[in-house]
């Protein structure tokens, strides 16, 4: 019996196949952005790093949710 990913995790295969990053890579950046909103963060890697919007939520809802 396998569990099936859920939540923004499910999105991380599909992240490292288009932007050729592992997701290691991308929580890293966003770990350094501590002074900045979700949002913000999600715009700023849309803008900066040409991530789509629902990528760059995922990865941002990971990183947030581990700092809890």
């Amino acid at each position: 019996m396998t569990d099936t990913v859920k939540g923004p995790a499910s999105y991380f295969p599909s992240i490292e196949a288009k932007y050729g990053q592992p997701i290691d890579h991308w929580l890293g950046i966003v770990a350094g952005k501590t002074d900045m909103k979700h949002m913000e963060i999600v715009n700023w890697l849309k803008a900066e790093h040409g991530l789509g919007h629902g990528h760059a939520n995922a990865i941002v809802a990971y990183q947030l949710a581990k700092k809890g």
